[in-house]
């Protein structure tokens, strides 16, 4: 398949007068979180608020902090995520791409807007159920 890569703005949204900055990263549908290298927790003073146990792609397990908030940008679209502190290279995993409702080409090697829902980014909170004394628009 080949690596897709992603351009994303990437804030701390506690600090409101620090601007964004812009990243590259790496995309990984196999993964779960959004992994970002210490430098850019650093550069972002996002704060440890646990630790997360990892495994990395070797089958190692480690314990990494867990930072946040951070709000990521793509284009229009926008989502809130906690990150995990590892690594050398921003990556995009599973979770913070379904929240921005983001696909991967692999022929192109590119992170799009789902075609399905271009203009918003839309999702499935399944479970819900609309009571009879609720109306559902």
């Amino acid at each position: 398949m080949g690596l897709a890569t992603a351009t994303l703005l990437l804030d701390n949204p506690r600090l409101e007068s620090m601007e964004p900055i812009e990243v590259e990263a790496l995309a990984d549908t196999g993964a779960l979180f959004l992994c970002i290298p210490d430098h850019v927790a650093n550069q972002l003073k996002l704060t440890e608020t646990s630790k997360k146990e990892i495994t990395t792609a070797d089958g190692k397990r480690q314990l990494c902090p867990y930072v946040g908030p951070v709000h990521i940008r793509f284009g229009s679209r926008e989502c809130y995520v906690g990150a995990v502190v590892l690594g050398d290279q921003v990556l995009l995993g599973a979770a913070p791409m379904e929240d921005l409702d983001l696909v991967v080409i692999p022929s192109d090697r590119r992170v799009v807007p789902n075609p399905s829902n271009p203009n918003f980014a839309a999702g499935v909170a399944k479970g819900y159920r609309a009571g009879p004394a609720t109306k559902v628009i």
